[in-house]
């Protein structure tokens, strides 16, 4: 087969490819391109499982970053056993053809206990004292320790949080670099997530976001020289694009407005109790899935969501068939911000009474997802001093809370999930692909089938559509 990788650049569409990103423009210009039809949602779990699998959601699963569990009365956000993805996966079709296909999955989601050859994925250790030591998970578990003692520790405070730079894919792009020369995989999946930070904290500002256009240029173009210099054919994709946001919607607070959130009282704290709410709302950027108890109160919780202002449309059973959504995992309703808003997972009403947990980097104990995570406090004063004083005390064996994140859901200025209007901010397909349709675009779920193709081209193998 082609030996093949597949550059996951988040966040880029076409509207972005110009001036400032001269490596990625010259690829496209001496290649076949289509933009993607996101699925809906548009966010990155949901994406990826669409493209690995060909399936819409009501078929691998995956609704969202992030749902409830019915079953344990619990949000599950962020969870990385491959097993929750259903349906065969990219590289299971290629390898049912080819019994020596191998594939490297570095840093894609759902990538412990995968059935790929090799995978990276980043994984922190939770100590009994509450310390939380960063670290990756790897696939054989020995390259954990090789690959760190080659490349260094990977520097999970540049992956998410208010430190999140250009040094995280940096890094990914190395480790995709070391597990090529070290294991000749037949597929290479890169993820490359530089652009997502700056295009959520300040939107499309071409002159804010120019210096991270330009850095994941200089990184996709070197991976670029370095793959086709090994006879690698090269693919660029994307996720989703992101747009302008103005307008924090907070669902969980217009849920306890009328009486249906179970607020319970956590020394001196608001805490959710989810299990005992009548409504709930599992918020993931444009997208929040609605949870209702009581059945015979659907149709009331669609009228009070359609009244709030910075929701478009309200899924119901119908719409969420129409949209592929129809899982057990989806809510009972699914709403859709309009174009200028996005979700939040707030739930308190004063600041003062918000969980502990909301103030710091903490993805998976929030009932949703917080691009506020992105930011530091602009009220601290000296914060770089705060957080090196933090920093020490944890160092020293002192249990105390990170709480550098502000509550200000209007520092967010970008956001994804809804389908965008404009297909210049639909993500991308870029590559030596043969059947591209005409229209250039093409569904999410026809990528799958694809990458497939490329992969098999030239060996006698049948093509597939999915």
């Amino acid at each position: 087969m082609e030996r093949t990788a597949v550059l996951n650049v988040v966040g880029l569409t076409t509207r972005l490819i110009g001036q400032h990103t001269p490596n990625i423009r010259a690829f496209l210009e001496r290649s076949r391109s289509a933009r993607i039809e996101p699925v809906l949602p548009a966010v990155t779990c949901t994406a990826q499982a669409t493209y690995l699998t060909g399936k819409l959601p009501r078929d691998h699963g995956i609704v969202g970053n992030g749902w409830y569990d019915r079953e344990y009365a619990e949000h599950r956000f962020w969870k990385q056993p491959n097993q929750l993805v259903a349906g065969e996966k990219l590289w299971e079709m290629l390898r049912r053809v080819d019994p020596e296909f191998t594939c490297a999955k570095l840093f894609w989601w759902f990538n412990m206990y995968s059935s790929a050859d090799i995978s990276i994925t980043p994984r922190p250790l939770y100590l009994s004292d509450g310390k939380k030591v960063f670290d990756v998970h790897t696939q054989p578990m020995q390259l954990r320790d090789r690959l760190k003692k080659e490349l260094g520790a990977f520097p999970f405070p540049h992956f998410w949080g208010p430190g999140s730079d250009i040094r995280s894919t940096q890094w990914i792009a190395e480790s995709a670099r070391w597990v090529e020369e070290k294991h000749w995989p037949s597929l290479s999946l890169v993820y490359l997530p530089h652009l997502d930070y700056n295009l959520q904290r300040v939107g499309i500002d071409m002159d804010a976001i120019r210096d991270d256009l330009r850095q994941i240029d200089d990184v996709v173009g070197d991976l670029i020289r370095f793959y086709e210099h090994r006879n690698i054919r090269v693919v660029l994709l994307s996720e989703y694009g992101i747009t302008d946001v103005d307008q924090p919607v907070h669902l969980n607070r217009v849920f306890r407005e009328k009486g249906w959130l179970s607020i319970k009282d956590e020394l001196g704290r608001d805490g959710i109790d989810l299990g005992g709410s009548k409504v709930i709302a599992i918020a993931d950027h444009q997208v929040a899935h609605i949870y209702v108890g009581d059945p015979a109160m659907i149709p009331e919780v669609r009228e009070v969501l359609l009244a709030t202002p910075g929701v478009d449309k309200v899924l119901g059973k119908a719409e969420k068939y129409y949209a592929g959504l129809d899982h057990e995992r989806a809510g009972d309703l699914i709403a859709v911000s309009d174009a200028r808003s996005w979700f939040t997972y707030y739930f308190w009403e004063d600041d003062k009474r918000a969980p502990d947990y909301a103030r710091c980097v903490d993805i998976h104990r929030k009932c949703g997802y917080d691009p506020v995570e992105l930011f530091l406090d602009p009220n601290l004063r000296f914060p770089k001093l705060k957080m090196g004083w933090k920093l020490a005390q944890k160092l020293m064996g002192f249990r105390m809370l990170f709480d550098v994140i502000p509550l200000d859901a209007s520092l967010v200025r970008g956001s994804h999930g809804r389908v965008p209007e404009d297909p210049g901010d639909w993500p991308v397909l870029i590559g030596d692909f043969d059947g591209l349709p005409r229209s250039g675009v093409v569904g999410a779920h026809e990528v799958c089938g694809h990458l497939y193709n490329l992969c098999a081209r030239g060996k006698g193998y049948n093509s597939v559509g999915l």
